[in-house]
């Protein structure tokens, strides 16, 4: 488990509309029981600073920033790709959410 790894969405209620999860916790909190989670859905886009898009899997989903929440470790589904080299645009969205810019 690493920070900016993609989780499939096992979820019944909300797994069709939000198919995946990212995980943006710090490496350093590794043995913590819960992960801060970004969904990856198919919400239209507000804004592509706050809310941008990524293929997973062959499928475009937005970064629903808005809705970040931790989860329980157990929660989570199989990992299924990693956004690490979209770092920057991921932590750009997380900074407009907090500060506006």
């Amino acid at each position: 488990m690493a920070q900016f790894d993609v989780y499939k969405n096992t979820n019944i209620k909300t797994k069709d509309e939000i198919p995946f999860l990212l995980d943006i916790q710090h490496n350093i909190l590794e043995d913590s029981t819960t992960r801060v989670m970004i969904p990856l859905g198919f919400q239209i886009q507000i804004n592509n600073t706050i809310n941008p898009s990524f293929l997973i899997n062959e499928v475009k989903v937005t970064l629903m920033t808005t809705f970040m929440a931790t989860m329980a470790v157990e929660q989570l589904g199989q990992k299924v790709s990693s956004l690490k080299d979209k770092r920057d645009e991921i932590i750009s969205s997380i900074d407009f959410l907090i500060t506006g810019f």
